[in-house]
């Protein structure tokens, strides 16, 4: 019996070295699904999401989170990376 495996594709998701460091984003922007995960891990919804980012569609939402859960170790890396940076920024800025 053969196994069949199907690859997983995101429609809405792209990745491009040269737009937000390679990060994967909805295409066309530069949203990061990053992002769109901690707004929703802050206690935003996806309606709220939405409407902070009027530009994107239900569909490009539940695709980045769609790809979190197919990817959940690497943006999970991403979300703690740019945590840090933002820290250090904000240390550097007097904001502590």
């Amino acid at each position: 019996m053969r196994t069949i495996v199907k690859e997983k594709k995101h429609f809405y998701i792209v990745s491009n070295k040269e737009i937000c460091g390679g990060s994967p984003i909805i295409k066309n922007t530069r949203i990061t699904v990053w992002s769109i995960i901690k707004w929703y891990k802050i206690g935003f919804s996806i309606e709220e999401i939405l409407r902070e980012f009027p530009q994107l569609t239900p569909s490009q939402i539940h695709d980045a989170f769609s790809y979190y859960y197919d990817n959940k170790e690497s943006i999970e890396k991403e979300i703690e990376e740019n945590e840090n940076e933002l820290c250090w920024r904000n240390f550097a800025a007097g904001k502590q």
